[in-house]
């Protein structure tokens, strides 16, 4: 029998920003998207309960869209998320942080986890083009840690001036592409998370819980490598790379159903460290469930491995519960 499914990166997108986006005279990211995907992210009635049920997904934890949101925006969004998930059981919630404000992404974050009972927070791998490894970001890892629950590190759309470093001779479609799903948000992604322990992050929050999605980021497949050469560019580490990854980090499949990636992660990964998602709408619901049935046939995991990536780490690490 198929264990119940908890998805953890899943997401939504708010009618209310995108109206404040246009009467602010902001771009919309989202703007060039298809209709029936803008239908997708900004429904969280009948149609998302029932592609719930047709991958077999017994509880969808939302997250926004990324999203460079003010402090204003966020409080907003996140007050309304709340709202419409209050009575179903089948939702739980990473809060939306204004992370160009560090302190209000701070106060923001211990707001939703105290009012609205969310189970941490999903940010943007950059802030306008800055990632997080800078003093200015400290209060939002602090307040995680003191809260003890997770930031999961989301890839987002490339900053303007990263944008030459994709482009040549070829089309703008290509560079575009690169810049996003079929390398930037995954190899910018992983890069975030070797500066942030570079930093010694992780020496002043030991007990600090990132999620990075999509099979991480490209970080299994190099991990031998890059730990190797690693105590040469970050020598007053006091905690290694190697003692990080495994205490401080929990990996999502999110957005790839192959077993041949999955196979490295399971060889690099504990296997409580190791959680199951689809980010839906981008991929579906039923092609996340065909992987996991895919994962069961295949024997790479035990019994009791697979209940662990399909719901039990998640529950674990969020303080969610599957009903019975």
């Amino acid at each position: 029998m198929m264990p119940p499914l908890i998805t953890l990166e899943e997401h939504y997108l708010s009618q209310n920003v995108r109206k404040h986006l246009a009467d602010t005279g902001r771009k919309d990211p989202y703007a060039d998207f298809p209709a029936p995907l803008i239908d997708k992210l900004t429904s969280l009635g009948p149609d998302r309960l029932s592609a719930l049920d047709t991958g077999n997904v017994s509880i969808q934890i939302l997250s926004h869209s990324p999203l460079n949101a003010s402090p204003e925006e966020c409080h907003t969004t996140n007050d309304n998320l709340a709202s419409a998930i209050s009575n179903q059981p089948r939702y739980a919630a990473f809060a939306l942080l204004p992370m160009a404000s560090p302190s209000a992404a701070a106060d923001e974050l211990e707001r939703c986890i105290r009012a609205h009972k969310f189970v941490g927070a999903l940010i943007n791998n950059h802030c306008n083009g800055t990632f997080y490894d800078g003093e200015a970001y400290r209060p939002v890892f602090a307040k995680a840690e003191e809260l003890d629950v997770p930031i999961y590190i989301h890839p987002t759309f490339a900053a303007d001036e990263w944008m030459p470093h994709y482009r040549g001779n070829f089309g703008e479609q290509a560079a575009q592409m690169m810049s996003i799903a079929a390398w930037g948000w995954h190899s910018e992604t992983g890069l975030h998370i070797l500066r942030l322990w570079a930093s010694g992050l992780f020496d002043e929050f030991p007990k600090l819980k990132i999620i990075i999605g999509h099979m991480g980021e490209m970080l299994p497949y190099q991990l031998d490598r890059i730990i190797s050469t690693s105590s040469w560019w970050a020598p007053d580490n006091r905690r290694g790379l190697e003692q990080v990854w495994k205490e401080n980090f929990w990996i999502t499949t999110s957005g790839m159903f192959s077993l041949a990636p999955l196979s490295c992660l399971l060889r690099m990964c504990a296997s409580d460290r190791i959680l199951y998602s689809v980010d839906y709408p981008f991929s579906g619901n039923e092609k996340g469930l065909k992987f996991v049935e895919e994962i069961e046939a295949s024997g790479m995991m035990s019994e009791e491995e697979l209940k662990m990536f399909c719901y039990k780490n998640a529950e674990k690490l969020l303080g969610v519960k599957v009903s019975n």
